[in-house]
């Protein structure tokens, strides 16, 4: 079942792709920070380092499905939400233009929860007519990832086509797991010191005993401060994002207190309790096994990889469900 990777990132989406027995042959991501990563952890996979703008679809092999997680920051909450306006919404375009000329049995795109905001109706539903003048029959649907084995609140919106040649009928959510993870069960039984970053967040390197345990140091902004950032051990984690300076904060830490509307404070004599999750905890709560090592110079680096990356268990719950399918029609 052999499949090809756009946007890859760190490869959270297609490790869990082959969790479920996919061979992702060929990948393409542009950011030089990643390659060593990606490079590393997925020696079985060919990567393409150029622009995607820059590749013919001849040029990407033979493939029954094609995966990917198209640039969100345009689409993001957080961001200038300026969706399809900005060049990396358009990204989406060349993704298409891909799929098209390709026509794998299905494809699989996720991207943030903003691109159902309401500003953005017009032209997310031109990209999804896209998608079906591309050949697809196609679903979409808002999850949450810590209903699919995932220690953390964290929505997406996953796109997936199914083939019209092949299929009759789209892609349905696989059933959500009864059980949901907490932070005990992700990093319970991590060391809960970890080392801070070197001079200006630089990583410690081969010094961590543990790869990857080591966090961000530095102040917390206003905004940062505006709201809770601890979560209990019993609880999912909050959203990991990509920027270090917002991870959230470890629960060995009592809950902020509330001074004012939109004002948090550490509980007093307790500041030293305060730090944010290092890049292995936020990897667990991503659930990418240890084996997965992240390579970077600067802390913020690894954070960015971590959070821009779809959850791995997510990813297999998806593609269980896409194998099972496929199967079904004889089509693996």
């Amino acid at each position: 079942m052999k499949i090809v990777s756009l946007f890859a990132g760190a490869g959270g989406l297609d490790l869990g792709f082959k969790n479920a027995g996919f061979d992702v042959v060929w990948a393409n991501e542009y950011d030089r920070e990643i390659w060593e990563t990606y490079e590393k952890n997925h020696p079985g996979t060919t990567l393409d380092k150029r622009s995607i703008t820059e590749i013919k679809s001849e040029e990407i092999p033979d493939c029954i499905g094609i995966i990917g997680g198209p640039p969100c920051q345009s689409w993001s909450e957080a961001g200038a939400s300026r969706g399809i306006k900005d060049h990396r919404g358009q990204l989406f375009f060349d993704f298409i233009r891909i799929l098209k000329e390709k026509k794998p049995l299905f494809f699989l795109a996720e991207n943030v929860s903003g691109i159902l905001f309401k500003r953005h109706n017009e032209a997310f539903q031109f990209l999804i007519e896209l998608f079906e003048d591309a050949g697809f029959i196609v679903s979409k649907n808002l999850v949450n990832a810590k209903n699919y084995g995932v220690p953390q609140d964290r929505k997406r919106v996953i796109i997936v086509g199914y083939n019209k040649s092949c299929f009759d009928k789209p892609f349905e959510l696989p059933p959500q797991n009864k059980k949901i993870p907490v932070l005990k069960d992700a990093i319970g039984d991590l060391p809960a010191e970890a080392l801070p970053g070197i001079g200006k967040n630089h990583a410690n390197g081969k010094n961590c005993g543990i790869a990857n345990h080591e966090y961000l140091t530095g102040g917390f902004s206003s905004i940062f401060m505006s709201r809770n950032r601890v979560r209990s051990w019993d609880e999912p984690s909050f959203t990991i994002q990509a920027g270090g300076r917002h991870a959230p904060l470890h629960p060995k830490a009592p809950k902020m207190e509330a001074v004012e509307k939109d004002v948090r404070r550490f509980v007093a004599g307790k500041e030293s309790l305060y730090r944010r999750l290092s890049i292995r905890e936020c990897a667990r709560v991503q659930t990418f096994p240890d084996t997965f090592t992240f390579y970077y110079n600067r802390i913020a680096s690894g954070y960015k990889m971590v959070g821009n990356a779809v959850p791995v268990k997510l990813a297999e719950a998806l593609a269980l469900k896409i194998r099972d399918d496929l199967k079904i029609r004889g089509l693996a």
